[in-house]
């Protein structure tokens, strides 16, 4: 799985996910995503992708755990002890693909 990092700073924190899932049809799992700088908090604003083949990334949940409109329900976003979390409960076959996380991680405020 690919991991995007986007820094607001020159040292590269290190993002880590699982490199691989499985989980039967109608399932649940969750992904995680933990950053070498410290823990992952809400002010990392942490986000999760997802990518099928062929298709450019499709974002499920930003600033921890909002979704975007026309997200299913099923897809949800936490921090889980020092770690972002996605989790994906009634898992459907349509639900392979590659998943990204993301988080802002830098000694500045983040600012819209």
């Amino acid at each position: 799985v690919f991991v995007l990092l986007i820094s607001g700073v020159s040292s590269q924190p290190v993002v880590t996910q699982e490199p691989s899932m499985s989980v039967a049809p109608g399932g649940a799992v969750t992904l995680s995503c933990s950053l070498s700088t410290g823990a992952v908090t809400t002010s990392n604003y942490p986000s999760w992708y997802h990518q099928k083949p062929g298709s450019a990334p499709q974002l499920l949940i930003y600033e921890t755990n909002k979704s975007p409109a026309g997200i299913p329900a099923r897809f949800s976003g936490s921090i889980s002890g020092n770690k972002a979390a996605l989790t994906i409960t009634g898992v459907q076959a349509e639900d392979e693909a590659d998943y990204y996380c993301a988080v802002w991680a830098s000694s500045a405020n983040h600012s819209d």
